[in-house]
């Protein structure tokens, strides 16, 4: 699978997902949920460029999500709706999803709570032998893709500010999703082996 690296047009979009989502589930039409958005501003973009390049990449992610996984979207609490957004990121965007899995769920495993601009840096030259698309990406592009990819973990609140790891509890609701479809994206969110067996256990 070759690895998407487009997620500088936007960071969390969690506000943005939220709407859109209410409105495909009122719609059950991307296309017209996308209409809607663009001819209102419903997402109070200062240009039009910029509204239809946010509502794009929000509703390409949100395309990766189930139904009842996008009600839960449209109708939960905060958290509920962080961790939704944080898995249809994730989806969209394997590099993310392996890096979440392979750098952040691994150094939980060992007790290490601080994440480098360097474990981004090793983990994408990991990359580049199984990723020919990763090769022509250039310097300032890879620091860019950096930049945001930590910023979506900050608003996540999965990253403090210096760049701590910050342990997270999975909501029931969420785990019930995702365990119906695959434990592993469960590695995605920064939770403990402990917790992790703890919900497959519970």
């Amino acid at each position: 699978m070759k690895y998407k690296m487009s997620f500088t047009a936007g960071t969390l979009l969690l506000k943005e997902s939220v709407v859109i989502s209410n409105l495909y589930l009122e719609t059950r039409d991307w296309n017209v949920a996308r209409e809607q958005v663009i001819s209102s501003n419903l997402l109070q973009s200062r240009t039009t460029s910029s509204l239809k390049r946010i509502s794009a990449e929000t509703i390409g992610r949100l395309k990766c999500l189930k139904e009842d996984e996008l009600s839960l979207l449209s109708s939960g609490n905060y958290q509920e709706q962080i961790e939704i957004v944080w898995l249809s990121i994730c989806r969209y965007y394997p590099f993310i999803k392996d890096f979440s899995i392979e750098v952040i769920h691994e150094k939980i495993s060992i007790f290490s709570t601080k994440l480098s601009h360097e474990d981004f840096d090793v983990f994408f030259n990991s990359k580049l032998q199984w990723h020919e698309e990763l090769e022509n990406i250039a310097e300032t592009t890879r620091h860019k893709l950096r930049q945001v990819l930590f910023k979506m973990l900050v608003e996540a609140d999965f990253l403090s500010k210096d760049n701590s790891i910050l342990l997270s509890t999975l909501s029931p609701k969420v785990f019930n999703l995702i365990s119906q479809n695959s434990a592993e994206e469960l590695l995605i969110y920064p939770i403990t082996e402990s917790n992790l067996k703890g919900y497959l256990n519970g």
